[in-house]
């Protein structure tokens, strides 16, 4: 009762608040519903008299004074030039500012910090050092809030850039690669996770409206996430190629050897560059095994054993770090790992532990891609004629169409490898000719199952 009651106190506080707020300046409440209206059908020209009387007058009478205001000065922006848009830049750049002041439960520092180093990035308002202090404070200071994908580029983007003029050391470029790499990885989980909840009951189309526009957003920002992800991998380019990163980690490991999250960025970089080959690989991972006998360590002691020919060994320590992980999404990545290291020795064993990933997180696109891949690579080997060999191509189709549904990020790369194994496939030609249309053909080698030819 004491809970209701206080509850209640501060409903009517809130509500005696908003009431003198419009009874000192009821224009405020007038003008609001004006531009609100305005606004909602975009015409913002309309809308800015009013709004500019409201926003000045009354700043935190309501959040619309900052959610409209930005699309009312963004128009502004775009539609003028010379000192007018200057000015309307600079009001612009106050409104975050406020915004954060009127509403700091609504607006969050790092959006705010973005919102103004995109605006000074649009309008060349800034040099990549500012870029990058503005939008690393934000990151450092508020990595929660920091989710804008466009924002985590262009921090990665300019320190690239600050680099390659002698202004960055390559260590801070894979630090920070790394920082944005998992904020893109953390965020696209919590996408993916939405995903794979709602993607059964949208095949049986018992949908409700709200869990539509949450699928819909959910793979919309996850295919954001992908794009982006690209484009850091792209930006970094060479920088990560196994002469650059031996002669940095050779350099710095005594220094760092006792820096376990150094030492596991170390290891992990080069093992995912394939620089495995070298000395300081091991070097590395025995310096994580001594600081981290975790899961990623027995997996990464796995490879270096199959790389020696011990086989057992490799197998006896991959196990051993599925083992060891708790964490379903972090095992689900191991076996993938584990999948990619031993496809070239066994395609049959480098599914199964794919399809572990899948099992362990069936947002897993990336296990769903090597098999297709591993589909497509024994084409040659999985029938007797040109018709059947060809047609393991429609089931690695389809297993890469799988991809990009169970993870958004990947639907480009995915819907780009169906269509290159679609193409191969028998064509209509081949189909009616073979008389198979509508039948199933069995695989008799190691990728087993069967598929349909399609009906022509």
């Amino acid at each position: 009762m004491k809970k209701k009651h206080y509850l209640t106190m501060i409903a009517v506080l809130m509500s005696m608040g908003l009431s003198m707020a419009q009874a000192q300046n009821p224009e405020c409440m007038t003008n609001l519903s004006i531009y609100a209206e305005h606004a909602k059908v975009k015409n913002y020209d309309a809308a800015y008299e009013p709004w500019k009387m409201v926003y000045e007058s009354c700043p935190d009478i309501n959040k619309a004074n900052f959610s409209y205001g930005e699309k009312i000065l963004s128009h502004k922006i775009k539609n003028s030039s010379g000192a007018d848009k200057d000015g309307y830049i600079q009001d612009l750049m106050s409104l975050y500012d406020n915004s954060l002041k009127y509403f700091p439960q609504k607006f969050s520092k790092a959006g705010v910090a973005i919102d103004k180093a995109l605006l000074s990035y649009d309008n060349k308002m800034a040099s990549d050092d500012q870029l990058y202090d503005m939008l690393g404070t934000a990151f450092q200071g508020d990595k929660k809030n920091f989710k804008n994908p466009k924002a985590l580029y262009l921090y990665f983007s300019t320190l690239v850039d600050l680099h390659k003029s002698s202004k960055k050391e390559l260590q801070e470029v894979f630090d920070v690669y790394d920082d944005v790499t998992e904020k893109v990885e953390d965020e696209n989980k919590k996408l993916t996770a939405i995903v794979t909840r709602l993607l059964p009951k949208d095949s049986l189309g018992t949908l409700t409206s709200k869990e539509k526009r949450q699928l819909k957003a959910a793979t919309t920002n996850s295919k954001s996430y992908g794009k982006i992800a690209g484009s850091i991998d792209s930006k970094l380019g060479d920088l990560a190629n196994c002469e650059n990163l031996i002669p940095l980690y050779e350099k710095n490991y005594e220094a760092k050897k006792g820096d376990v999250n150094w030492v596991k960025r170390a290891v992990g970089r080069m093992f995912s560059k394939d620089c495995t080959d070298d000395p300081m690989f091991r070097k590395l991972f025995e310096a994580q095994l001594a600081l981290d006998p975790s899961a990623d360590a027995y997996m990464y002691g796995g490879v270096l054993k199959q790389k020696s020919g011990d086989t057992k060994g490799a197998i006896a320590d991959f196990n051993k770090a599925v083992e060891l992980e708790t964490d379903a999404y972090r095992k689900s990545n191991i076996l993938y790992k584990i999948a990619t290291t031993v496809r070239r020795s066994s395609k049959s064993q480098a599914r199964s532990y794919a399809l572990k990933a899948i099992n362990a997180n069936s947002s897993n696109g990336k296990a769903y891609l090597l098999i297709a891949n591993l589909y497509a690579g024994s084409a040659n080997a999985c029938g007797t004629t040109a018709f059947e060999k060809r047609a393991i191509y429609w089931k690695a189709a389809e297993m890469a169409r799988k991809a990009g549904r169970v993870d958004p990020s990947l639907s480009g790369r995915a819907s780009k490898t169906a269509a290159s194994y679609s193409a191969k496939a028998p064509t209509k030609e081949m189909i009616f000719s073979s008389g198979k249309a509508g039948q199933r053909i069995s695989f008799n080698c190691w990728v087993g199952g069967s598929v349909t030819v399609p009906n022509l």
